[in-house]
């Protein structure tokens, strides 16, 4: 506690670090137990921010220059926990981890770019380990719902059958809302970096890139509309665009676990279209849409109205069964758009969930084993989360 602030946001005048510290000022205004602080590059532009949004004008402003080392020391030296909307991660993330690990500054981000993660975990975990630093990637839409919304299955699953399910099914039924211009951006770099870079194209392909020493089954691929019979006789579903990322964090969230799902667990998430002719056309033109990645999408800095954000939501239904056919249904929802008005709710709790939970150690984790029930219980009560048996 001598440190001055709990938290640092870091990217604070970029378009999702503006939606974080909109969110802070309401759920965690001046004087409550959080202390603080928004985080840039440049000073007048923080301060520009804080008086757009409303802010008291004495909202304490960090200049935040990563590329800066006497900047960064005295950003580890100034806070707790450093929560980052700064992505590319791969671009941007780099100097930042290095220095949360080695100082014993927790961190939070929104990465979705597993040979990046990968890595991290190998340059930096052991020190992070070592120092106390709690690094927790993936605390938006990629990947909070899906990763806590299996942690959910299975620990029901135990709780009424003794075992957890071997197979589960992520399956988003409802999705409004657009992607953020973060995550077009993230999926660029990580495209280049796969053609110019050994190594990066076997990470981005291999569902077990986050275990390492651990390779478990063959997994399904996504990658091709199919009927779902899980679903119903004439169910379609297509390539979900964030599975490469998510199904990542689950199988390390498993691995993190001591295999809790099993060594065996198979799992996978598709996005589902919809019954006969129509899902069918729906699936394919679903698979054959590149929009994400072209220079026709979204922009870092560029978002969504407030009331498309506020028209948003999302649903997402999980199926477990195990090895003796017991089957489960549990559904996540979200009451914003996924991109943006969720991702920044979900990652400021998470940030807030992880400073109250000191009995999480050092390391490089997935939010199941870091912070588990005691984040869905936050989600639920603060940020617009359901989590339900179905």
């Amino acid at each position: 506690m001598t440190k001055p602030f709990d938290l640092v946001v870091h990217g604070a005048t970029g378009f999702t670090g503006r939606l974080v510290v909109e969110y802070l000022l309401q759920r965690y205004p001046a004087g409550s137990s959080l202390r603080w602080a928004m985080g840039g590059r440049s000073a007048e532009k923080l301060a520009a921010v804080r008086d757009e949004l409303g802010a008291p004008a004495d909202t304490p402003l960090v200049v935040t220059d990563t590329g800066n080392p006497a900047s960064l020391q005295a950003l580890m030296g100034c806070t707790r926990l450093v929560l980052t909307t700064v992505g590319p991660y791969q671009l941007y993330g780099n100097e930042l981890v290095a220095a949360c690990a080695k100082a014993g500054v927790d961190y939070v981000d929104l990465c979705g770019e597993p040979a990046w993660m990968r890595r991290m975990i190998d340059a930096h975990e052991a020190q992070a380990k070592a120092s106390g630093a709690r690094i927790v990637f993936s605390c938006g839409f990629d990947s909070i719902p899906f990763d806590l919304g299996v942690f959910l299955l299975q620990t029901e699953m135990k709780a009424r059958f003794g075992q957890p399910a071997h197979r589960v099914r992520g399956r988003v039924r409802k999705m409004k809302g657009t992607f953020s211009g973060g995550t077009a951006a993230s999926l660029k770099a990580t495209l280049a970096a796969a053609a110019s870079e050994p190594g990066v194209l076997d990470l981005l392909r291999d569902p077990f890139a986050l275990t390492p020493g651990f390779t478990g089954p063959r997994q399904p691929s996504g990658s091709k509309p199919m009927v779902d019979e899980a679903l119903g006789a004439d169910i379609w579903v297509a390539p979900f665009v964030m599975a490469a990322i998510n199904t990542r964090n689950v199988h390390r969230s498993n691995f993190l676990l001591g295999h809790a799902y099993g060594a065996d667990f198979v799992y996978d998430e598709m996005l589902v279209t919809g019954p006969g002719a129509k899902g069918e056309a729906f699936a394919n033109a679903v698979a054959a849409d590149k929009s994400l990645g072209s220079d026709s999408g979204p922009k870092p800095g560029e978002g969504p109205s407030r009331e498309e954000r506020e028209a948003g939501h999302y649903d997402v239904l999980f199926l477990g069964e195990d090895a003796q056919g017991h089957r489960l249904r549990v559904a996540v929802t979200g009451d914003r758009d996924p991109g943006y008005g969720s991702t920044s709710k979900m990652i400021a709790e998470a940030a807030v969930c992880l400073l109250e939970n000191r009995g999480t150690p050092g390391g490089i984790w997935t939010t199941a084993p870091a912070l588990g029930q005691a984040l869905i219980d936050r989600l639920q009560a603060n940020a617009g989360l359901t989590f339900s048996v179905e």
